[in-house]
């Protein structure tokens, strides 16, 4: 069982910076693939990135490829988004995510949710 509690969200500029914080709770952290979902109003929810139980191998969506930066520390059980070159299109509410397999950019196929942190990015 895991839980997990976002937090970093508000309001940036475009073209700033935030950076979004997971932590989780439960056995195990390290076992897990870790990564953001975002939804906006009307929208579906929408894959951002996914790292590997190891760190390596980050995987981005198009939409945020060379400005969002996925990392974790499993000493601390925290997952970070770290998003620069802001844009107002990147204004949603972030999810995080653990799952113990890989589910792609699908977000049916991850296990665990966080309640999510609001991005407001004004132009």
């Amino acid at each position: 069982q895991v839980q997990l509690v976002e937090s970093g969200g508000g309001l940036g500029q475009a073209g700033g910076s935030l950076r979004l914080s997971c932590a989780a709770s439960g056995r195990s952290f390290n076992a897990y693939v870790m990564g953001w979902f975002r939804q906006a109003p009307g929208k579906e929810r929408e894959f951002v990135s996914v790292i590997s139980w190891t760190g390596s191998s980050p995987y981005y969506a198009d939409s945020v490829k060379g400005r969002f930066t996925i990392s974790r520390d499993n000493v601390k059980n925290t997952v970070y988004l770290q998003m620069n070159s802001l844009k107002p299109e990147d204004t949603a509410v972030y999810f995080c995510t653990a799952s113990s397999y890989y589910g792609g950019s699908d977000y049916r196929r991850y296990e665990y949710w966080g309640q999510g942190t609001q991005v407001t990015v004004s132009s």
